[in-house]
């Protein structure tokens, strides 16, 4: 029998341009839950944390082979595959579970629904940030109600209803729903809608800051950046001389800058000696480390102006990091409805940084079918370097990636 062709999109996106906000308080769910909770909860964020970082270093090894950029979210994934084990059963689940580092016996479903629902909640009063997702349910397909109740209570999930046999028309109304949720960030999310599509969810983060001390424009000008030995491109790099957060990470033979937004969230960029030491080396403990440990130096920084879009088809890495069967005729996503298999799972993103502060945009899609310098230390990055935007309370990782050429 023909499996369905069910399509399951997340969608994340960044916007660092508009008013900051600080929001650091947790939800009231977060705030009345009792010790068994709060150490899921902590499980399940710290298993995020890890899982950034391995999807990183898989996307890495794709992408250094054709010297592409890489920039994507971890944390539109993170809800997009924990919002598919809702209705995964079997070695489905526990593939998913154990790739997202959820195979803690102290977890349950119930538990990572509930971690994911404090963590969704939490942005719910902030400003600058939205997050949650939607489902767009074909007319004639029928999923299991839980499934629905969990998507809408857990994951805050919106519901529409479509025919997806009408592929323009309901391309359309995804790619509205996109569009409004990442401010026209990604305003064409699907493009070849497959018509025996049944159902559609779709995962947003959107984030909107600046910098708290903005770069002057007047100051930018043209300069180089070597993207490899013998290969080099003109940019618009920015300029700021002020006092600056740095470390000096000796094993990974990397500097830090921290360049803060406004509210808890902050910009990592990340140059190395040596690229691959640093993404061979790189670890949630380090963003803690360098957070708690950086020291303020007068400095004069060099930033290039860029924007950059990235695509990703992600079946080949999720099946690397040990989650295969959702792609294969061994898929069990009954919790959903019988006959349904995953047929590719997509990630798309955009990062644009200018003196006012980074903008950026991300999709992932699932389809079923120290320092010694004199001042003021001169920090350039005119060279490969990666980027971290996180939320410096949680150190969640927001976004994540790698400047290679900062005009492609």
């Amino acid at each position: 029998m023909m499996r369905l062709a069910v399509v399951l999109w997340v969608l994340s996106a960044v916007a660092c341009v508009g008013r900051g906000h600080p929001h650091t308080e947790h939800s009231k769910e977060a705030q009345n839950s009792d010790v068994d909770s709060d150490r899921s909860f902590s499980v399940v964020t710290s298993a995020n944390k890890d899982f950034a970082y391995s999807l990183y270093k898989k996307l890495a090894a794709h992408a250094d082979s054709e010297g592409k950029n890489i920039f994507y979210s971890p944390v539109s994934v993170s809800v997009a595959l924990a919002a598919l084990s809702v209705g995964a059963r079997g070695e489905t689940h526990r593939q998913l579970f154990r790739g997202l580092g959820f195979d803690s016996p102290e977890l349950t479903q119930a538990d990572v629904n509930q971690a994911f629902q404090t963590l969704l909640a939490n942005t719910v009063s902030d400003e600058d940030i939205s997050e949650g997702t939607a489902v767009f349910v074909d007319k004639l397909f029928k999923p299991e109600p839980e499934f629905l109740n969990v998507l809408k209570q857990s994951y805050l999930a919106d519901g529409f209803s479509v025919n997806f046999t009408n592929v323009f028309e309901s391309a359309n109304t995804i790619n509205k729903y996109v569009a409004d949720k990442t401010n026209g960030k990604i305003n064409k999310l699907v493009e070849n809608l497959d018509e025996r599509t049944r159902m559609f969810l779709v995962s947003y983060i959107y984030y909107k800051g600046k910098w708290k001390t903005p770069f002057e424009a007047k100051l930018t000008r043209q300069d180089t950046f070597t993207v490899e030995e013998n290969n080099t491109v003109f940019v618009q790099m920015m300029n700021k001389r002020d006092d600056f957060e740095t470390y000096n990470d000796q094993v990974l033979q990397t500097t830090v800058l921290h360049l803060p937004l406004n509210g808890s969230y902050s910009v990592l960029l990340l140059l190395p000696e040596n690229m691959t030491v640093l993404e061979n080396g790189i670890r949630p403990a380090d963003v803690t480390k360098w957070l708690k440990w950086m020291k303020s130096w007068r400095c004069d920084i060099y930033v290039p102006k860029f924007s950059i879009k990235t695509s990703y088809n992600l079946n080949d890495v999720l099946t690397q990091m040990g989650m295969p069967d959702m792609f294969s005729e061994r898929a069990d996503l009954s919790g959903i409805s019988e006959n349904l298999g995953v047929s590719k799972i997509v990630h798309q993103a955009t990062l644009d940084v200018d003196e006012v502060g980074a903008t950026a945009a991300a999709v992932t899609g699932i389809q079923f079918t120290p320092l010694s310098y004199y001042e003021p230390l001169v920090l350039k990055f005119n060279r490969p370097f990666m980027v971290i935007i996180t939320e410096r309370s949680t150190e969640s990782v927001l976004f994540m990636g790698k400047i290679v050429n900062p005009n492609i």
